[in-house]
């Protein structure tokens, strides 16, 4: 008797679990088709989302944490950190969740600063193929 109750348990467990699995399933494979994932990867977003799912924080939120903007100088920012970093040391009674938050934020400001200056010197290098039309267009020596 006691055998065919967990059985059925079993049985009716593994029923629930295999549907949750495909719903799950189902729901990925509409939010892929819907362009989600990582299929945008190639843009500015794409790598910013990109970050946020790196760190597991996002911008607004690390300035948050920082008590600064995302414009702000670095020297203010730094300052910022060290403080908050120093008030919430464990040896001084201080919260070491807090303190690794204030770790991850500093990093994750660092990271975005990192990539826009990427972005500038990738816009700011030409583009092989504008140097080769200007070579095309050019007039041949003169003989």
């Amino acid at each position: 008797m006691s055998a065919r109750l967990i059985a059925q348990l079993v049985v009716s467990l593994g029923t629930v679990v295999g549907r949750a699995f495909f719903a799950a399933y189902k729901q990925a494979a509409a939010n892929a088709a819907a362009g989600g994932g990582a299929a945008r990867g190639a843009t500015k977003e794409g790598a910013v989302d990109a970050l946020t799912r790196k760190t597991g924080m996002s911008m607004e939120e690390a300035c948050q944490i920082l008590n600064v903007t995302q414009e702000a100088e670095l020297e203010k920012i730094l300052k910022n950190y060290e403080h908050l970093f120093n008030v919430n040391e464990t040896a001084k009674g201080g919260s070491f969740y807090i303190q690794s938050k204030v770790v991850r934020a500093k990093e994750r400001i660092e990271m975005e600063r990192k990539e826009a200056e990427k972005q500038a010197a990738k816009e700011q290098e030409p583009s092989p193929n504008a140097s080769s039309e200007n070579n095309n267009n050019a007039s041949p020596p003169p003989s």
